[in-house]
């Protein structure tokens, strides 16, 4: 049970685990990589796994745009294990072994189609998945349910991570050409899997005039990359960002030479000197022999608790103005419908874990697993609140106004407030996460994502079994028409700058409803200065630092001058520092478990 409540706390990205697949006959499908066959599942639905859409990025590919593969019809076979991008092992990953795991060869993709495929052209859906862009991989989710209810396809894939997918280095820059410099390899690998999807997915049932993409967190983020690039277009015709961030950084940021930017972390100088080279005398051929698990463990280690330089206004791949500024620009626009939404409770799965706000009580001299509990239920409310607030604003009320601005006009917005988990004696589950960060994917896919716990966080329960179907239904009425239709209903609104509308995801009709809270970054910490609350001063300031640093561009002028500038002495990462000192020092560690 502990490993089990590491596991949820952690990622809450676990996925089921996958039925013994057995060959379905007639189903070997041709593409441009190989042929593959065709497995089944425990829904009327025909998997393809493990299929490569590019070139492998080793050796003198490392850090290259990716390349596409020669045309075979050499059979492909699955992977006996899961194939995954290198990586810290953990609960996103869906690995234990503890340090580095996965492969550099590991640009594949898998695809569900119902069975009836053949000779059919359904709405593709395109999944991009999250995991902060340096964690995660297409095994941890099975959309077999809402293939074969929606009668949609399902595209799940793989892309670089970390230092692998982005990394912006004058060695790297100085020696290649084209996309080759860009430091956005994982974004291109991005787009690279939506052309393969384009030439063949044809074969899979699949149309390729009607391609969905959709991803949640850092996968939010790429799906707002996709539609910010030039490099993209023609390549999709809708898009949903479940929960996602929206940070980009200058291509000075993502290097940043001795530490120039003293709140950016992981840049590409510092990794380098923290792996004892010089960063003046480094050659490309030097990072490219480098062992990746030597690279990994290096960036790991350095510890993040400021930006970390991922997507790059490289000026090819993402615009120079940066990623939320492109979205506002007509030049770069696709005119396509868009879904985006966030959770209400987004920060507890962080904060439900971190000993400030948590106790983890011994039960019978730790024979049992620990009481989990809220150390100060008001103050932990009021936090969890305002930080799902200031996600919605920065991410999701930004980009859809940034798009309409560029001329869109099929937007859509949602909030996520499902939190009737099944609670027991040892963690109240809805108290604790509630609609936390990542809590939707499980009722897209018809299926539970959380280990162990699952049974807990998605029970078979009437309550789930509706939320379920109001995704699903949601998300497939939207492939398919390019509106998500209505809601018990109630019909789903258009999101505009003028009325940003939004439509409040819950079981049962007293649940769902319409609502407008969207007062701008600037209106939200208005709010926080004027409103009493539970906090504080020091927390006052903690709070407002991570809604003006986190999800979107850091705003740190909107810190300084924030109430006055009432917080302009207060230097919260030494603040946050010291609070995690001091509960290391009590308890060991500075999070439950």
């Amino acid at each position: 049970m502990k490993y089990c409540l590491l596991a949820l706390y952690g990622a809450m990205l676990l996925g089921c685990s996958a039925p013994p697949a057995q060959e379905l006959p007639g189903t070997l499908v041709s593409t441009e990589s190989g042929q593959v066959q065709g497995v089944d599942s425990d829904h009327p639905v025909v998997r393809w796994t493990d299929i490569p859409y590019a070139e492998p990025p080793v050796d003198d590919l490392r850090w290259r745009a990716p390349k596409r593969l020669a045309m075979s019809q050499e059979r492909i076979y699955p992977s006996e294990s899961d194939v995954l991008c290198p990586q810290e092992s953990g609960e996103i990953s869906g690995t234990e072994e503890g340090g580095i795991v996965g492969q550099e060869d590991c640009l594949y993709l898998d695809v569900v189609a119902p069975l009836d495929y053949a000779n059919r052209s359904y709405p593709v859906m395109f999944w991009i998945h999250g995991g902060g862009n340096t964690s995660g991989q297409k095994g941890t989710y099975d959309y077999s349910a809402l293939a074969a209810q929606e009668e949609v396809v399902v595209v799940t894939i793989n892309y670089r991570l970390g230092p692998l997918g982005w990394f912006t280095h004058p060695a790297l820059q100085s020696s290649g050409q084209g996309l080759d410099v860009s430091g956005n390899f994982g974004t291109l690998d991005i787009i690279a899997a939506l052309e393969w999807t384009q030439r063949n997915i044809a074969s899979f049932g699949g149309d390729p005039d009607n391609v969905t993409i959709f991803g949640e967190s850092a996968g939010g983020r790429n799906v707002y990359s996709m539609l910010a690039s030039p490099l993209s277009d023609g390549l999709f015709h809708k898009a949903v960002a479940q929960s996602p961030t929206a940070q980009s950084y200058s291509l000075e940021e993502a290097y940043n030479a001795e530490m120039e930017f003293p709140n950016v972390s992981r840049g590409a100088w510092q990794v380098v000197q923290e792996l004892g080279r010089d960063n003046a005398t480094v050659s490309a051929d030097d990072l490219r022999k480098l062992p990746a698990e030597e690279l990994l463990r290096t960036y790991s280690g350095i510890y993040k608790d400021h930006a970390e330089p991922l997507i790059v206004n490289d000026g090819e791949v993402i615009p120079v103005e940066g990623l939320m500024a492109a979205l506002a620009d007509s030049k770069y626009a696709k005119d396509i419908p868009v879904i985006a939404g966030s959770n209400r409770d987004e920060v507890t799965l962080w904060l439900g874990l971190s000993r400030y706000f948590a106790d983890a009580d011994e039960v019978l001299f730790g024979a049992l697993p620990p009481k989990v509990s809220i150390r100060e239920p008001e103050l932990f409310r009021y936090w969890v609140k305002q930080r799902g607030r200031g996600w919605k604003v920065r991410s999701v009320d930004q980009a859809l106004s940034n798009l309409e601005h560029a001329g869109y006009s099929d937007l859509y917005a949602y909030r996520f407030d499902w939190d009737e988990q099944a609670d027991n004696w040892f963690v109240p589950f809805s108290q604790v996460l509630g609609a936390a960060h990542a809590s939707e994917i499980a009722f897209v896919m018809g299926a539970p994502m959380y280990g162990s716990v699952g049974e807990y966080m998605y029970p078979e329960t009437d309550s789930a079994d509706a939320m379920t179907q109001i995704m699903m239904n949601a998300w497939g009425q939207f492939a398919r028409t390019g509106s998500p239709g209505s809601v018990e209903e109630l019909t789903w609104p258009e999101f505009t700058s003028a009325e940003p509308k939004v439509m409040v995801l819950d079981a049962g009709a007293d649940t769902v409803k319409v609502l407008q809270d969207s007062p701008g970054l600037d209106g939200l910490l208005d709010e926080v200065a004027a409103t009493p609350s539970p906090l504080s001063s020091t927390e006052n300031c903690m709070l407002v630092w991570e809604l003006v640093t986190t999800v979107g561009d850091a705003a740190y002028d909107a810190y300084e001058q924030w109430n006055g500038g009432s917080c302009a002495s207060v230097d919260v990462p030494a603040e946050k520092a010291a609070v995690r000192a001091a509960l290391t020092e009590k308890y060991g560690s500075p999070t439950l478990f």
